[in-house]
């Protein structure tokens, strides 16, 4: 009876540590301009972090690029994951309370067990969720960069600088791509850098390559001062072949899937008509 006690107690203070982490984003807070602050000086230190964030990154593969490119702190990764795993604990807890109540014959090992797989079930589902929410913002990025290209070559065609040609190509449109882009130049400006560069950096963090061919085109054009208008058309030419291809293969994949439903409703079929036969074939 004190085992199912503590095995009740436990999953009350369980139940509760959720409510309370769900209930403090909620609470009024000053504006955190400490990431602000970050985002313009990417080269300054960001301060000693917490011994258990640091333990965890040791041990743990964090998707830095994939966290930079939705524009997530590792810690909010962190306790995202140990949220999902929290939550995960709640079905196992309710079988627990359920077999101490009942008063069942069941091995404490098994509800043990079963807490554990769904706590780490959870964590891996948060994880994969940033890694597919990384996916489909990349493959976004990416096509935005193709209108991004062709804007700045038309700036470059209408007799524009590189550096105005790009801030001017990124003021046109908007959307979480070319904002991300301003900010890049915005901290060119600030640091008095060159804009190319600061693109190499974001596209580095965030690994989108081709914001990094867009960078050493401008650049090749800021250095040496070269007509860079047909290579920029090509490069965004190129780039939508890519994602053109890219599309037409998922699309092929998809429908090579939708023959598998359908080849097992035709082995269905045929085993549901020939059963009779075959079976009167051995009855008799």
């Amino acid at each position: 009876m004190n085992g199912h006690l503590t095995l009740m107690i436990i999953a009350g203070g369980a139940v509760g540590l959720g409510a309370f982490l769900l209930v403090m984003p909620l609470a009024p807070r000053p504006p955190a301009l400490g990431p602000a602050l970050r985002r313009l000086h990417t080269t300054a230190s960001t301060g000693r972090q917490p011994a258990t964030m640091s333990w965890l990154r040791r041990r743990l593969r964090v998707p830095h690029a994939d966290l930079q490119l939705l524009g997530r702190s590792t810690e909010r990764y962190f306790l995202t994951m140990g949220l999902s795993a929290l939550f995960s604990l709640v079905l196992p807890a309710v079988v627990t309370l359920v077999v101490a109540v009942l008063q069942l014959s069941i091995s404490v090992f098994v509800p043990a067990g079963a807490t554990v797989a769904a706590a780490l079930a959870g964590a891996a589902l948060a994880h994969r969720e940033v890694l597919t929410k990384a996916a489909t913002a990349r493959a976004e990025f990416a096509r935005a960069m193709c209108t991004y290209l062709d804007l700045a070559a038309h700036q470059v065609l209408s007799g524009h600088g590189p550096v105005e040609s790009l801030e001017r190509a990124a003021r046109v449109c908007q959307g979480w791509v070319f904002e991300r882009i301003r900010e890049a130049l915005l901290r060119a400006q600030l640091q008095l850098s060159p804009p190319w560069d600061q693109l190499t950096v974001l596209s580095r963090d965030i690994e989108v390559i081709e914001l990094g061919d867009v960078a050493d085109i401008m650049r090749t054009a800021g250095n040496e001062g070269a007509n860079v208008y047909q290579t920029l058309r090509a490069r965004a030419d190129s780039m939508r072949d890519r994602i053109r291809t890219d599309a037409l293969a998922a699309a092929e994949v998809r429908t090579n899937q939708l023959d598998i439903p359908a080849a097992a409703l035709v082995v269905i079929l045929l085993v549901l008509i020939g059963y009779p036969f075959i079976a009167r074939l051995f009855i008799n």
